[in-house]
């Protein structure tokens, strides 16, 4: 009978456990398969290749260095999933935009998850549906979870409904929270919001609109029906927003947009007579005038 796998013995240790795969009984390698399935382990970015089998060929530039410094800041939330090659070298299975980014970040090591063989198919679908059954995952290990289920085991949002027993929309819902900024996705992580805040937060297209009404959720404690209002307001207000931006000359727009994305604020420029203007920061609460003033003070 093979030797039960302790999850003490995977995470850091998992490459020792990969170095003499093929010589472990199937029935141990089967196991270690299964028990990988949902252990992140940190891999050097040098032993990575490029999946040779990638459609995608062309990066933006900007939006990889924006996502560049935001794992400067968080780290690689999302972790990449690689497939074990032998000799220490590992094939990238999906995340090559993260993997990209997090060198132009000056990443030694990047957290994966591994693959072993091309047959693990199955069982790795089996492990990861078990996985999402269990009640203490946070809503973002949730989708990170579906979002591996379609990506590696080729699962359409309706089959994994199926899978998992549960509706097409929760799927939706699950899923659209890796569309939101690593802030936000924190915070999920955290616990500090829940599904219901994301959900809301995502009906903002504005990035730095996003960011700010994010920033005074949690640093009033709104509930998530108080967070619908409060995107409902935005979204009432939206044309009105649209009209001053668009009356700012084009220079001015981009300070002014730059401005919302550093400080995570509804900041608004107002141009008067001969150069003259005002900068306007509203504020939701006294924590997040604080959190203003250090970054002001930066």
């Amino acid at each position: 009978m093979a030797k039960k796998i302790k999850k003490k013995d995977l995470g850091l240790g998992i490459r020792a456990l990969l170095s003499d795969m093929d010589a472990k009984p199937a029935e141990e390698q089967r196991e270690v398969i299964k028990e990988m399935a949902n252990t992140v382990a940190q891999i050097p970015v040098a032993q990575i290749e490029a999946n040779p089998f990638q459609p995608r060929t062309d990066f933006e530039a900007e939006a990889l260095e924006e996502l560049a410094a935001s794992i400067r800041t968080y780290g690689v939330i999302q972790p990449l999933t690689v497939r074990h090659m032998g000799d220490g070298k590992y094939q990238l299975i999906s995340g090559e935009r993260r993997l990209r980014a997090s060198k132009m970040a000056g990443l030694k090591e990047v957290p994966a998850y591994i693959r072993v063989v091309e047959g693990d198919q199955e069982m790795l679908e089996m492990a990861l549906v078990e996985n999402i059954q269990r009640a203490e995952l946070n809503p973002l290990e949730v989708a990170i979870t579906y979002q591996r289920l379609i990506e590696e085991c080729n699962l359409t949002h309706d089959a994994m409904a199926e899978r998992v027993g549960k509706k097409r929309s929760t799927i939706t819902n699950f899923l659209s929270v890796l569309k939101l900024p690593p802030q936000i996705q924190e915070a999920l992580k955290n616990k500090q919001i829940n599904l219901g805040h994301a959900k809301a937060l995502r009906g903002v297209e504005d990035l730095a609109l996003q960011l700010s009404l994010f920033n005074e959720v949690v640093s009033r404690g709104l509930s998530v029906r108080a967070t619908e209002e409060l995107v409902r307001s935005y979204t009432t207000g939206k044309s009105t927003s649209a009209r001053s931006k668009a009356a700012l000359p084009a220079a001015y727009a981009e300070v002014q947009d730059r401005l919302r994305m550093y400080l995570g604020a509804k900041v608004q420029l107002k141009l008067g007579s001969q150069g003259k203007g005002q900068i306007v920061i509203p504020f939701g609460s006294d924590a997040d005038l604080n959190r203003l003033l250090d970054l002001i003070e930066e």
